[in-house]
C-alpha cells in the first residue's frame, strides 16, 4: 500500500464542483493581484513625487492608457486627506488637457496613430457608435463620458475626428471631470479617516463591483 502524499490534490467530488472551482479560483485570484497593487499604490501615493505621477495616469488616461486615476487618486487622498480638492483639481487638469491632447489625435493624427490606439484598445464598436452621438448631441455626449466609467478616450478621439466645437468639449470635459474626481476626492477625504481601514479590507470586492458595473455600461453603449 502506497501512503497518500499530503501535497496531492483532492479529488474533486463533482462536476458542480469542478465548475465552481474553475470560477472562483482565477476570481481568488484577481483579488489578490487587485490587493497587491492597491498596496503597492498606497506606497506611491506617500511618494515626494505622488502628485505627477497622478497628473501624469491622468493625462494619459484621457487620450491612450487603459487605466483610469482614480485609484491613485483615492490612494493619494487617503494619504493628505487635507489636501483633497488641490489632489482633484490636479487630476481634473491633467484630463481635461489629456482629452485636448486625444482631441489633437483625432484631428491631425487618426491615420497615424488614432486608428492604431482605437485598434490596440479594442473600442472599435464604441468608436462607430459616437458619430451618432456626436451629431445628436455632441455637448451632453463627452460630459457624459467624462463622468460616467464610459471610456472617455474614444469621445475624445472622435472628437478630434469629427471636429466638435473645441470651446464646447473643453466645457463639458470640465464639467463631467470636475464633479467625477472633486466628488472622488471629497468622499476619501471625508469618508477616509472613518472607513479607511473598512475600504482597504475590501478593495478587491470594491475594485470587481466597479469592474462589472464598467463592462455593464460598455455593453449598453455598445448595443445601444
Amino acid at each position: 500500500m502506497f501512503k497518500k502524499s499530503k501535497h496531492a490534490p483532492k479529488a474533486v467530488s463533482s462536476p458542480e464542483t469542478a465548475i465552481l472551482l474553475s470560477i472562483t479560483y482565477p476570481i481568488k485570484k484577481l483579488r489578490a493581484f487587485i490587493k497587491r497593487l492597491y498596496a503597492w499604490t498606497i506606497k506611491w501615493a506617500a511618494h515626494p513625487r505622488a502628485n505627477l505621477a497622478l497628473f501624469s495616469i491622468s493625462f494619459a488616461e484621457s487620450s491612450f492608457f487603459p487605466l483610469p486615476p482614480d485609484p491613485l487618486l483615492i490612494a493619494t487622498t487617503f494619504a493628505k486627506p487635507k489636501k483633497w480638492w488641490r489632489l482633484a483639481f490636479l487630476t481634473i487638469a491633467g484630463s481635461v488637457l489629456g482629452g485636448l491632447f486625444g482631441y489633437f489625435i483625432g484631428y491631425a493624427l487618426f491615420e497615424s496613430i488614432g486608428g492604431w490606439l482605437i485598434r490596440t484598445l479594442h473600442l472599435q464598436s464604441g468608436f462607430a457608435s459616437v458619430e451618432q452621438l456626436y451629431i445628436e448631441q455632441s455637448f451632453w455626449a463627452v460630459f457624459a463620458a467624462a463622468f460616467t466609467p464610459i471610456p472617455y478616450k474614444i469621445f475624445t478621439i472622435a472628437a478630434g475626428v469629427f471636429q466638435i466645437n473645441l470651446l464646447g468639449f473643453i466645457f463639458a470635459s470640465l464639467l463631467g471631470r470636475g464633479m467625477r474626481f472633486l466628488g472622488v476626492a471629497g468622499a476619501a477625504a471625508f469618508l477616509g479617516e472613518k472607513y479607511k481601514d473598512k475600504i482597504e479590507r475590501s478593495i478587491d470586492l470594491i475594485s470587481l463591483g466597479l469592474l462589472a458595473i464598467i463592462i455593464v455600461v460598455v455593453i449598453l453603449f455598445r448595443v445601444l
